[in-house]
Formats: structure tokens, C-alpha cells, sequence
């Protein structure tokens, strides 16, 4: 409906046309958004090496700077981290989540999802470690998340808390193989 000869209407709570009605916005739910990170890196060592360096869940404090504690609750039947309840450092204070840890068929890959969090509604993710052809002291690591928090949050702040987790997945992990450091 654009009257002759004007520019654009632009509908606002005060003139809305008669008979139209104007959605309701909630405050209350919001629609869920999972928001996605994915990374990959050559790393100087074996993917092996990479896949039991990520696979020792209770020395991640040492080389992940955020995560401060990391502790096996449950273990497969290969003695792998099953349940691991995890207390982080997120946004200025301390979050507690716990991850459910899973390993298929490519014996090179380690996946996890979320089975509780004060945090986070939902949470996945995984490592897959590859051969570089050509180089057997090479690895490139694969590195995915999709994380939805319980709270809203800006997209910037969102960037940049992506940013600082991939860091610590990649970066850190490169630093602690290679190194024997993290790089934080």
C-alpha cells in the first residue's frame, strides 16, 4: 500500500492500516539459535599424538587456559572419558557443564554433546585428526562446535567468545603438542 507519488510507507504502531494486525513480539522465548565454529590446522605431530593429547580430558586445565577444572565421571570400556563434568571461566564468572563423550567408528575422532550446563542449552562438537600426505609428523585437526546458549547475548560478544573458544581448541592445542605450552 504506497500512496501516489510518495516514497516507501513504513508502518509503525501508529499508523498500521485498519484491520491489519501487528505480531506480538515476546520477551518471553526466544527462538533457539546454535551457532556454529569450525577450524582446521597442521599441527608437527602424529594425529595420534593429537588424538590422546585432546583424549587426556584431565590435564585440559594445564593448556586450555579458561577451562579450570576437568573431571571424568563416567569411562567407556577402552578406559575413554565418557561423562566429563567440566567448570569453565565464561563472561566474567564460572560456568559447570557436563559432556557426554562418544567415539565411532573412525578411530581418529572424538565428538561430545552436551548433557547439562547452567550456561548452555545446547552444545556439540568434535576433533578429527587426518594424516597430511606427504608428512608423517603432520596432522591437520579438525575442529567443529555448535553451541546455543540459555542467554542472549549481542553478535559481537558472540565473535568474540567464539574467537577466544576456537583459540583454545586450535591455538592452545597446536601450543601444547608442539610446545608443550599454551599459548595464553
Amino acid at each position: 500500500m504506497k500512496p501516489e507519488g510518495l516514497g516507501p510507507v513504513r508502518w509503525g504502531r501508529r499508523n498500521t492500516p485498519p484491520g491489519v494486525r501487528r505480531p506480538v513480539v515476546s520477551a518471553v522465548r526466544r527462538p533457539s539459535m546454535t551457532d556454529h565454529a569450525s577450524q582446521r590446522i597442521i599441527v608437527r605431530a602424529t594425529p595420534e599424538r593429537c588424538y590422546e593429547t585432546v583424549l587426556d580430558v584431565e590435564r585440559l586445565p594445564e593448556w586450555a587456559p579458561d577451562i579450570k577444572e576437568a573431571e571424568v565421571l563416567v569411562r567407556d570400556d577402552l578406559g575413554r572419558p565418557g561423562d566429563v563434568a567440566f567448570r569453565a571461566a565464561a563472561m566474567g564468572r564460572s560456568t559447570n557443564y557436563t559432556l557426554r563423550y562418544t567415539y565411532g567408528s573412525n578411530p581418529l575422532r572424538i565428538s561430545w554433546r552436551l548433557v547439562e550446563g547452567d550456561l548452555l542449552r545446547r552444545m556439540s562438537g568434535g576433533y578429527e585428526f587426518l594424516a597430511v600426505e606427504g608428512d608423517a609428523d603432520a596432522a591437520l585437526v579438525v575442529y567443529d562446535l555448535d553451541v546455543d546458549l540459555i542467554i542472549g547475548l549481542p553478535g559481537f560478544v558472540k565473535r568474540r567468545l567464539e574467537a577466544k573458544v576456537v583459540h583454545a581448541a586450535i591455538d592452545d592445542l597446536k601450543a601444547r603438542i608442539e610446545v608443550g605450552a599454551p599459548t595464553s
